[in-house]
């Protein structure tokens, strides 16, 4: 049986590691299997500089803070911490948080070929936390943006001396044109067109869109927007140049059918839900409830594409319905590490039922055959405060993901015969 979850006087105790020792376990090793001694990490060398701290539990690490700026930037340091140059980014992105189109959209840059970390800005201003992140990772600039170490999404604020920055016009009314804008900055990079994207409606649920982030990072496919109804015309054009290329539904149930038919005219449609296959014909998969739909987009393969997760030995990233900006703020853990995608909780205060029921279908095991230090295991990385998602939530998602004995397989038992 699963061992009892953790009282709340337990769960307030939580360790609170350094970030380099959240970093080492990565939840593949022994730190994801045995506690380690507490400490506190405090990004930034000024004094009384910002805290954002890691806490650890055997199998989860809390990153962030209190807001998206705080979320953001433990995030980006966790993957690039900035100690070595092999752990700085060669780019920043930088990106008002009061646009949610361009920030959903840059979550694609922290995949290959920039790998760069999205902060956040509040309009003109850069917060604190952001500006002593940007200081600590201390990016390398990248060759192919003419050394740019900022690529600054329509923001606009004022960046400390010796940051040389390349600018994404934002803010525009139609928030597709960031999008776009985007993917042809990535199209150049990279030397070629996309054959896969991302294609989200603009007029649907936050909720609903932050998968797209974690999958467009992983991926590389650009996000692009539409409306439920019809296929903005910035879209279209996009589109219309990379020559029928495959193009992926997040949250399909929501489109109508005329979004569809301008679609089919410009590529080959996936819908992205749930079992492996995808498709054009809706399936019982689909959900237009963030918590299914986020699970069902982790289940989500066609071909090589998609996470495909049926099975334990995943890194998985939770985040807060309430916080939608965490979504994009948490896509670098997408696509560096353990390769995460995002799931999501509905309440702070402990995991829903549908959640829960994935989490038992994919837990590790280990059986007297082959022993767990043989075994795969799960880590999840938790985006916020308590506010967020409660230590108590923590601790239910720890047992979660516990690796627990089960039974052999017929073909386990023959090996263990055998010898």
């Amino acid at each position: 049986m699963r061992a009892p979850l953790l009282r709340r006087s337990a769960a307030l105790a939580l360790l609170v590691v350094a970030l380099a020792g959240a970093l080492a376990g990565c939840g593949k090793g022994a730190e994801s299997r045995t506690a380690s001694r507490s400490s506190t990490a405090v990004f930034g060398s000024s004094p009384g500089a910002h805290a954002v701290i890691a806490v650890a539990t055997k199998n989860t690490t809390r990153l962030g803070g209190a807001d998206p700026a705080s979320d953001a930037a433990a995030v980006a340091q966790a993957v690039y911490p900035g100690l070595t140059p092999a752990t700085r980014p060669q780019l920043v992105a930088l990106v008002d948080e009061r646009d949610w189109p361009a920030t959903l959209a840059a979550s694609s840059l922290a995949g290959a070929p920039l790998g760069a970390p999205l902060l956040y800005s509040e309009g003109g201003s850069l917060p604190r936390v952001s500006e002593e992140a940007l200081s600590a990772m201390h990016p390398l600039g990248a060759r192919a943006l003419g050394g740019a170490q900022v690529l600054d999404v329509g923001s606009s604020p004022t960046l400390p001396a010796g940051e040389p920055a390349r600018t994404i016009a934002a803010g525009a009314s139609e928030p597709a044109a960031p999008a776009v804008a985007i993917a042809q900055l990535e199209s150049s990079v990279s030397g070629h067109a996309p054959h896969d994207v991302l294609v989200v409606a603009s007029d649907t649920p936050q909720a609903l869109q932050m998968p797209a982030a974690g999958l467009a990072a992983e991926s590389g496919a650009p996000i692009l927007f539409v409306t439920r109804s019809a296929v903005p015309a910035p879209t279209n054009a996009l589109l219309r140049t990379l020559h029928h290329p495959t193009i992926y539904v997040i949250a399909p149930r929501l489109l109508h059918a005329s979004a569809y038919a301008q679609l089919a005219r410009l590529g080959t449609v996936i819908r992205v839900s749930g079992s492996t296959g995808g498709g054009e014909a809706p399936s019982a998969a689909e959900s237009d409830e963030p918590v299914r739909n986020a699970i069902s987009i982790s289940r989500f393969s066609h071909g090589s594409f998609g996470w495909g997760i049926h099975e334990a030995g995943h890194g998985l990233v939770f985040a807060s319905v309430a916080r939608p900006l965490d979504g994009p703020a948490a896509a670098p853990l997408s696509a560096h590490g353990d390769y995460a995608p995002l799931l999501l909780l509905d309440t702070s205060l402990s995991v829903p039922a549908t959640l829960t029921r994935y989490l038992s279908d994919i837990e590790p095991g280990y059986s007297g055959s082959v022993p767990p230090v043989r075994e795969v295991y799960n880590h999840g990385w938790l985006i916020g405060d308590e506010q967020a998602i409660s230590a108590h939530a923590q601790a239910e998602l720890d047992a979660l993901l516990e690796i627990a004995p089960r039974q052999p397989s017929v073909g386990e038992q023959t090996v263990a015969e055998g010898e």
